[in-house]
């Protein structure tokens, strides 16, 4: 039978902890953005050292399980000197992860790019960072939204591993009330429905992003 009351007494915590999981989803996707930027212009630089450094990255982290990655970013940060705050090493765990897979997304995105464009560019003098920065990362981007996208709510799926390192995120939040309740559908219905509700934001967002930058490019 269905327990209203527990239901109605679990909503604030997990609201709460539903906000641990969008910052951390949030800052772990834009990390994951970054690195994967930078992993994807090192691989299609000219430069054969970077290219070796962002294949091995890439395949260190889709290679071995995120539960793996966790446990050593957050032991292996104080071993370096670094505060290990369990929040910013799932961030960083998780982000790193994701990089890997943004590096091959805006890879191809970047080689969707017409050459004539590089081309032009080259040719009026800019440097090769300006065109960059400038050209192919804007364009890859707006070719690589829909990806993006949807690599943004398998980070968001991939938030509840945190707890392996103390983060009370909303999946996590919702096993310490069944514990104590020794009930789990009033609990984890309202979390399902919320990653639901997160990644359709999510997607909906992407959605209208890349109808403003079509008719930008209008």
């Amino acid at each position: 039978m269905f327990d209203t009351e527990l239901f109605l007494e679990s909503v604030p915590t997990l609201a709460d902890a539903a906000l641990v999981t969008i910052r951390l989803t949030v800052v772990s996707g834009a990390l994951g953005l970054l690195a994967g930027a930078l992993s994807a212009a090192a691989q299609l630089s000219g430069v054969t050292a970077l290219r070796i450094l962002s294949r091995i990255y890439v395949s260190l982290m889709r290679g071995t399980p995120l539960f793996v990655q966790l446990l050593v970013v957050s032991f292996g940060l104080p071993m370096l000197g670094v505060s290990a705050d369990p929040f910013l090493a799932a961030a960083l765990a998780i982000g790193l992860n994701s990089g890997a897979y943004v590096t091959e997304i805006l890879r191809a995105g970047v080689l969707a790019v017409p050459a004539g464009q590089i081309e032009a560019a080259a040719a009026v003098g800019l440097s090769p960072v300006r065109i960059w920065t400038r050209i192919l990362l804007p364009q890859a981007f707006a070719i690589s939204l829909p990806a993006l996208a949807a690599e943004l709510t398998i980070v968001l799926k991939s938030t509840p591993l945190a707890s392996v390192v103390a983060v009370t995120e909303m999946t996590y939040s919702g096993v310490l009330i069944q514990s104590r309740a020794f009930s789990a559908i009033e609990v984890f219905v309202p979390i399902a429905v919320g990653y639901i509700l997160i990644a359709q934001a999510i997607l909906r967002g992407a959605r209208h992003l890349e109808g403003r930058l079509a008719r930008a490019r209008a």
